[in-house]
């Protein structure tokens, strides 16, 4: 039976968060419905959901968290390898309120739930009520089985963190020190949760992420871990780019970075798109009382940085950009020993996120 952890922390008790990079059992993911979020009733977004899926099921187990009125739909649209369970949320970004899972290196497998408020609570938040986000990680650990540590009024999203699995965190300041989060903690009272919850010993901020409207910058649009040592990083030369100053910023504060082992990081260039990728069809977007009304040719975040790792494999949102076939090659030069799989992920870009943020991998024990 999986149970809460009470009175105790992860690093405590020997537990750490794996890196990405390293052996997984199976993929996580949340089906998308909402018409104020997603265009066209959501249909061309559920489509593309379901090429991801494709996409990590030739590597390892994928399961579907479909809401009870999409249920049928899923499990019609999805191949019979692919897992559908019943599970109601509020939206569709599982990497943010989905279970953070540990390992001990005796073949133990728990994870952190950490509270959940739609990036900013009543401050910033991008929609509420968000209730039953908050109430996934706690259902997928039921299903997975495995114990929990609820990090009650602390708040974060596994978007906002990567980690090497050797001690080292990344994250940004522009999202873990934004005032909807954790406002009643000092900066070193946030790196102590950080490693107290991942069983981590240093924490490397880079400032600023890409999306400060929408997850006010999670690093998983910026950088990212590849192996030990190593972080790739956004990169562009093109000063009218508008990630251009994020990008050069990042790499410089990487460049001159050490990790938990004294280690100086060896960083990889990732090309940006060559062109913003910009909404269309937003007039197909439900207007909701609370929501911020979206606009045709608003610039929509698309970075390639925004992979999943899995099992001999690398998941590459492809956004029909010139420089995707780019970004392929430079992926495929970071991870040799992996295929990299492209998927043409421009409807998630439009709600605001992609692979990654979709996403959630629970680690082999």
């Amino acid at each position: 039976m999986a149970k809460r952890i009470i009175g105790s922390t992860p690093k405590a008790d020997g537990y750490r968060m794996p890196a990405e990079f390293e052996p997984q059992d199976g993929v996580w993911m949340l089906w998308p419905e909402r018409n104020d979020n997603w265009r066209s009733g959501a249909k061309p977004t559920q489509e593309t959901f379901c090429q991801v899926a494709r996409a990590i099921a030739r590597f390892e187990k994928v399961t579907m968290c479909v809401s009870a009125g999409q249920y049928q739909n899923a499990r019609a649209r999805l191949p019979e390898e692919i897992r559908v369970v019943e599970v109601s949320s509020n939206d569709a970004w599982v990497r943010d309120c989905g279970p953070t899972f540990l390992v001990n290196g005796q073949g133990g497998l728990r994870a952190v739930d950490w509270t959940f408020n739609a990036w900013g609570g009543l401050y910033d938040g991008l929609y509420f009520p968000w209730d039953r986000d908050d109430q996934v990680a706690q259902k997928i650990c039921e299903m997975a089985d495995v114990d929990s540590y609820r990090t009650e009024g602390f708040v974060l999203e596994g978007g906002s963190i990567h980690v090497d699995g050797e001690g080292t965190v990344l994250t940004t300041e522009m999202c873990l020190l934004s005032p909807g989060r954790n406002p009643d903690l000092s900066r070193a009272e946030i790196e102590e949760k950080l490693c107290q919850y991942l069983g981590c010993e240093k924490v490397l901020w880079l400032r600023d992420g890409i999306d400060p409207d929408e997850t006010n910058g999670h690093i998983d649009d910026v950088a990212c871990f590849v192996a030990p040592g190593e972080v790739a990083c956004i990169w562009t030369e093109d000063k009218d780019n508008p990630f251009y100053q994020a990008a050069q910023d990042a790499y410089r504060t990487l460049s001159q970075a050490t990790d938990a082992k004294g280690r100086r990081l060896k960083v990889h260039k990732l090309c940006l798109t060559r062109e913003p990728c910009r909404l269309e069809g937003a007039e197909t977007i439900d207007a909701v009382e609370g929501t911020v009304p979206r606009e045709n040719g608003e610039v929509s975040i698309a970075s390639y940085m925004n992979f999943l790792i899995v099992n001999g494999g690398v998941i590459l949102p492809q956004y029909g950009d010139e420089n995707d076939a780019l970004a392929v090659r430079q992926v495929q030069e970071m991870f040799p020993d992996r295929e990299v799989v492209g998927v043409q992920t421009r409807e998630v870009a439009f709600g605001g996120g992609n692979i990654h943020c979709i996403t959630q991998q629970q680690p082999r024990p």
